[in-house]
């Protein structure tokens, strides 16, 4: 086993594509949005960025409210997708096909989100600190923050017998089977960059990030809660400060 590539999870989507959404942890998208919504306090007509936005469900979710979002991810096939979804629904989303390594916009948007991992999670330990600061950089001043994050404590203490765990990178490995809407099925090697509450905090801070909450969540189950051992992902939702510094951002 090698590690990972900066685009490992293209063949993923590119296998996967509309069987994507039959996976269970995408079944909360609008239980999700609510909360984010209400937690950053978002308006209608307000522009969002959604970063590693997949098959587009949070942002089409997003634009049904009334919201003026662009989508970005690394894969063709679901940014296909998700134009095709907001096409047929008239709705005001617009996808596009980019790294988030590459993500340079300033200022432009009223909250960036970054749920399911997302283009945060899927690194491979290496560029997450960098990337954090150019989420950030998107969002103008005072503007809103969600990022979600697999939670490094979970992801040691269920630790599965195929399952490897880097403590020098917090990257989490492990062989998946996937099925595609024919029915086939495909091992793929899977790495999930994993992070404690205490970093999460941190990269805010470098960033110019005011913390609303670093809340302990279930797909579908998002709430206020502090994170507890048991809670397999990290919610960050916060601020970025007006007349703050610029991003610690290492590129």
């Amino acid at each position: 086993m090698t590690g990972p590539d900066g685009a490992w999870f293209n063949p993923v989507a590119e296998f996967l594509a509309t069987a994507y959404l039959r996976n269970a942890f995408t079944k909360g998208t609008e239980q999700e949005v609510d909360f984010v919504v209400e937690a950053l306090g978002l308006e209608p007509g307000q522009r969002i960025l959604d970063v590693g936005c997949g098959p587009g469900r949070h942002a089409l979710a997003l634009a049904r409210r009334g919201f003026d979002v662009t989508g970005i991810d690394l894969s063709p096939d679901f940014v296909a997708l998700a134009a095709d979804a907001a096409a047929r629904e008239c709705l005001p989303a617009r996808f596009s096909v980019l790294d988030v390594r590459e993500l340079d916009v300033a200022g432009e948007f009223d909250a960036a989100l970054c749920l399911c991992q997302g283009g945060f999670g899927l690194l491979g330990g290496r560029d997450e600190v960098g990337v954090f600061g150019r989420i950030v950089d998107a969002v103008r001043p005072g503007g809103g923050l969600a990022v979600s994050a697999f939670h490094a404590p979970f992801a040691v203490r269920h630790l599965e017998a195929e399952e490897t765990f880097d403590p020098a990178t917090g990257v989490l490995h492990e062989v998946a089977t996937v099925r595609n809407e024919a029915g086939e099925e495909r091992p793929f090697d899977l790495w999930t960059t994993c992070f404690t509450a205490r970093e999460l905090a941190l990269l805010a801070a470098l960033n110019g990030v005011a913390v609303t909450g670093i809340h302990g969540v279930t797909p579908g189950a998002y709430r206020a809660t502090p994170p507890t051992l048991d809670d397999p992902e990290l919610l960050l939702v916060g601020r970025r400060r007006a007349g703050g510094t610029p991003s610690a951002r290492t590129d």
